[in-house]
C-alpha cells in the first residue's frame, strides 16, 4: 500500500523539527488532534551505518501506536548509508521514507547534508535512487527553493521531479533566507505547473508560514492543485492547530502534564533523562493566558519532571 495514495485532499502533516517532533510530542499532538501524517525527526544515515551510532539512530526512529501512519525522515550524503537505512526502515513500522534535502542547520550543511544537497544535485539524485532501490516503501523528498537564491528552484525542483518521488515537500524559502522572510507563495502556480508537466503522480506539499488548519484550507482554496500542507512552527502557537479548536488554559495544562508523563515513559529504561530539552516546550502550553509569563518563568527554574509537576500543581 502506498500511503500517499490513501490520504485525503488536502492532507495535513506535522513538519519534522529537530528537538521537537520526538515520540513524546507526537503523542501529545495526536491527543490534541492529529494530522493526517506524522514524520520523525531526521536521522543521520551515517550514524545508523556505524556500530557506535546505531543505537542512537534507532532511538530517534522509535514510534508509538498513535503515530501511524508515519514517515521516517533521513539525511546524510553517503549513498551506501542511505541504502542501508532505507532498507532497514521497511521492517520498523514506517509507511514511507523521506529524504531531507532542506535542513538549514549549519552543522548538517557543513557535513554535506540537508540543504547542502541543493549544491550537489548529482549526489542527491544518487542518494534518492539508492534508497528507492533498497525498499518497497514509497520514497519522498523535502527540500527548499534553493540554497542561496530563490531562482535555483527553476533547475533544482525539476531535477527532483525527474526522479518521480512519491511526494515532494517544498519549503518556500531558500536556506539563506531561513525563516526571516515571508514564504514565496507567489511561486506556487509555477511549481504546480512543473509537477504537472514532469511528474503528475508526485504529491505536492507546501511548507512555510502555514500556522493552522484554517490557513491550510484557505491556501488550498487558492491553489487546489496542491495535495497537502505541512505545519511547523504553528504548533508552538497552538498544539490544536490541526483542528479548529483553541485550547483553554485547563486543556493546555493537561497537555503539558501528558507531555511530562510521556517524556518520562520514553526514558523509563534509562537511569537518567535529559531534562533541559523539555523546557523548549513550555512556551507551547504556558502562553496566551493571564499570568502565563510568570508561570512559565517558574517552570524554567525547575530541574526535573518532579519539580515541574510541583509547579503545575501549585497553579491548579
Amino acid at each position: 500500500m502506498n500511503i500517499w495514495q490513501e490520504l485525503p485532499k488536502p492532507f495535513l502533516i506535522l513538519a519534522p523539527m529537530e528537538g521537537v517532533t520526538d515520540m513524546a510530542f507526537r503523542q501529545v499532538v495526536a491527543s490534541a488532534g492529529r494530522p493526517d501524517l506524522f514524520y520523525t525527526e531526521f536521522t543521520n544515515v551515517s550514524s545508523f551505518a556505524s556500530e557506535k551510532g546505531r543505537h542512537n539512530a534507532l532511538e530517534r526512529l522509535r514510534v508509538a501506536p498513535t503515530d501511524a501512519p508515519i514517515i521516517a525522515q533521513i539525511w546524510g550524503k553517503n549513498p551506501d548509508h542511505f541504502s542501508e537505512l532505507g532498507h532497514a526502515l521497511e521492517s520498523l513500522g514506517f509507511s514511507g521514507v523521506d529524504l531531507n534535502f532542506g535542513c538549514p542547520d549549519k552543522n548538517v550543511n557543513r557535513a554535506g547534508g540537508g540543504a547542502a544537497m541543493i549544491k550537489t544535485p548529482e549526489l542527491a539524485v544518487e542518494c534518492y535512487r539508492r534508497v528507492k532501490a533498497s525498499t518497497n516503501l514509497p520514497v519522498s523528498i523535502k527540500t527548499r527553493l534553493g540554497f542561496s537564491f530563490v531562482d535555483e528552484y527553476k533547475t533544482w525542483l525539476p531535477t527532483l521531479l525527474n526522479e518521480h518521488p512519491a511526494a515532494l515537500t517544498v519549503h518556500l524559502r531558500t536556506r539563506k533566507e531561513m525563516s526571516k522572510v515571508a514564504a514565496h507563495y507567489e511561486l506556487i502556480p509555477e511549481i504546480v505547473k512543473m509537477r504537472a508537466e514532469i511528474s503528475p503522480e508526485t504529491k505536492l506539499i507546501i511548507n512555510g508560514d502555514i500556522k493552522d488548519r484554517a490557513a491550510a484550507l484557505a491556501l488550498h482554496a487558492q491553489y487546489p492543485e496542491v495535495d497537502g500542507f505541512m505545519i511547523g512552527r504553528g504548533v508552538f502557537q497552538n498544539p490544536y492547530c490541526f483542528t479548529d479548536h483553541i485550547g483553554t488554559r485547563e486543556e493546555l495544562l493537561r497537555l503539558l502534564n501528558l507531555h511530562l508523563d510521556l517524556y518520562e515513559k520514553m526514558y523509563e529504561d534509562s537511569a537518567t533523562y535529559p531534562y533541559e530539552p523539555l523546557k523548549h516546550f513550555f512556551k507551547i502550553y504556558i502562553n496566551n493566558f493571564p499570568g502565563a509569563s510568570d508561570f512559565r518563568a517558574e517552570l524554567m527554574e525547575t530541574h526535573s519532571i518532579a519539580e515541574a509537576r510541583a509547579v503545575l500543581a501549585s497553579h491548579e
